[in-house]
């Protein structure tokens, strides 16, 4: 069977850094419930899915943010996980470190891009905090990490094992960061022990019009470039699928209205994983034994008419939701 993980990036943005504190409130209303007239869409609406279908999800919650806005807005955000029974791991976006002060790293007065930007002791400080503060708010069973970006590099994976998690989740190939010197010589499409971490590399597909990788992501890839992918790897015996998506990816790009087209998307694609039991093992990290694949097997191309209609979906997409 091939395992697939759905993933779920987890996390809240302000539109900007300037006024925060003024800003937060209903970008948290937007980031985590998302109200529109057909309902809450943001992670409500995502558990929902996967519970109708049965379907257990990774969510790679972001806790950075609550070293600015307390404890309270993060448990709040945990709570309706937990509530849906599914698996929660860790996520750090390093943007939020010189929003307060040296409360989470000493003496930066500047943004931090990504992990990439600090040092390895700086890395596997930031991950004991925000492994730390999951613990307050009952998240006490972690064993995974995603870089916020997908910015990551060897020292992250130090780092992350310098912390006892056995899996990582940042190589990227579809992004100008994401692969660093994870992995020397090598083009990661499957799991591969790296520094005494499993690197499971989110995965990509090439675009058969641009020749250029694509992240296998709700928001990125057609409901029949999706089924595509998992039924290519499955026919090539491949250990692990890693799809990507986000908490507010079902939501306009203004967070106010259902995206139509994502949402049916991603409940078809539900809907397909609980169709088809006997072939795709859908899981999480906690309880998985990892694998080491060597050689890694090559990316694979998508085909060009479900690309095609793909471009003119996202034209669609971008007129009614952008």
């Amino acid at each position: 069977m091939l395992n697939v993980f759905i993933t779920v990036d987890t996390e809240i943005w302000c539109n900007g850094w300037d006024n925060l504190d003024q800003k937060f409130p209903e970008s948290f209303k937007k980031y985590v419930y998302g109200p529109t007239t057909a309902g809450n869409f943001a992670l409500p609406g995502k558990l929902a899915i996967l519970e109708e279908y049965n379907i257990p999800a990774v969510f790679f919650v972001e806790p950075l943010f609550s070293a600015k806005f307390g404890l309270e807005p993060l448990q709040e955000m945990v709570g309706l996980i937990q509530d849906k029974n599914q698996e929660i791991q860790l996520h750090m976006h390093t943007e939020w470190v010189d929003e307060v002060g040296d409360t989470l790293l000493p003496n930066v007065t500047h943004k931090l891009k990504d992990l990439t930007c600090c040092s390895r002791k700086q890395q596997s400080q930031l991950i004991q905090w925000g492994l730390a503060r999951m613990a307050e708010v009952g998240v006490d069973n972690i064993n995974a990490f995603r870089a916020g970006s997908f910015g990551a590099n060897r020292d992250t994976l130090r780092a992350v094992a310098d912390n006892g998690l056995i899996f990582d989740s940042s190589y990227n190939l579809s992004g100008p960061i994401g692969i660093a010197d994870m992995a020397p010589g090598e083009l990661l499409n499957q799991p591969r022990l790296i520094d005494n971490v499993y690197e499971y590399p989110v995965s990509v597909v090439k675009d058969p019009i641009r020749q250029t990788y694509k992240n296998v992501q709700i928001n990125a890839l057609s409901y029949t470039e999706l089924v595509n992918y998992l039924n290519c790897a499955f026919e090539l015996e491949w250990d692990s699928v890693v799809v990507v998506t986000h908490n507010f990816e079902l939501l306009s790009h203004d967070k106010t209205r259902v995206d139509k087209f994502a949402e049916k998307r991603f409940r078809r694609f539900c809907q397909y994983l609980d169709n088809n039991r006997d072939r795709f093992n859908v899981t999480g990290f906690q309880g998985h034994t990892p694998n080491n694949i060597q050689p890694q097997p090559s990316i694979t191309s998508g085909k060009l008419f479900p690309a095609s209609l793909r471009y003119m979906e996202q034209i669609a997409r971008r007129f009614l939701y952008h």
